[in-house]
């Protein structure tokens, strides 16, 4: 997903619309959200799109939000990689 389309969604939705969409995304195949490709691929948006709305929510701006998501990210596979 492109940054523009994330920043629309976090613009767009609250972060509990977002997590409604994840919902309706793993149970109908579909959601409110209308984002649509593959299954793993909507519901990666869409999470990304709902930490980015919970930081910005936060009083962070969309750029300082996206690199605290990009940070997360890195920590995760950081930490994923060192218990291989």
């Amino acid at each position: 997903m492109e940054t523009k389309e994330l920043k629309k969604l976090a613009e767009r939705y609250t972060a509990q619309q977002i997590e409604s969409c994840i919902l309706q995304q793993v149970s109908k195949g579909a959601n409110e959200c209308n984002v649509v490709d593959e299954a793993d691929e909507v519901i990666a948006a869409l999470s990304k799109a709902e930490v980015v709305r919970e930081l910005m929510d936060e009083g962070r701006t969309f750029s300082e939000a996206l690199r605290e998501l990009g940070r997360r990210i890195r920590k995760v596979y950081g930490t994923e990689e060192t218990h291989e």
